[in-house]
């Protein structure tokens, strides 16, 4: 179902490429709309338990394209660094196809609180605060991992 790597010499284990996915600041989310056209829009997300989460407004492009085909993709560049002299680029990646639905209740709590984990965890009472009276007006979407693909050229 899913493509091979073409690069296999360049593939990284699922290891590093969940490394990359927790350490990551932000990612691009990609859909389908009803009207066939592909969007992708960079978000802020957690990883947490083998999935993908993001929070959203409660409408919008990614809500409708989602509620049209669960199907998306999502990207994440790690580390990047420019070679002039070589015309090329050390770089690492993560490739994610899966299925993406909304979460309610605890699920929800727990992913609000990983995100708040990963981008102010110096603020943790705060954020709970936060999550609490705000969380009514988000909703929290989790990609269901079905394919996971990394790659890196260090050299």
């Amino acid at each position: 179902m899913f493509r091979e790597m073409r690069r296999k010499d360049r593939e990284i284990d699922s290891i590093k490429a969940a490394a990359i996915l927790e350490a990551g600041e932000y990612g691009v989310l990609s859909t389908v709309g009803s009207n066939g056209y592909a969007y992708g829009i960079p978000l802020s997300y957690a990883y947490s338990n083998g999935s993908i989460y993001f929070h959203s407004a409660t409408v919008g492009h990614k809500l409708d394209n989602i509620s049209y085909n669960d199907k998306v993709s999502f990207c994440v560049v790690g580390a990047t660094e420019v070679i002039p002299e070589d015309f090329g680029t050390k770089y690492e990646s993560v490739v994610v196809f899966g299925k993406a639905s909304e979460v309610y209740d605890e699920e929800k709590q727990e992913a609000l609180m990983a995100i708040i984990k990963k981008y102010s965890s110096d603020f943790i009472e705060n954020g709970k605060k936060y999550v609490a009276g705000s969380a009514d007006k988000a909703k929290v979407i989790k990609i269901e991992i079905e394919h996971m693909t990394g790659k890196a050229k260090n050299d």
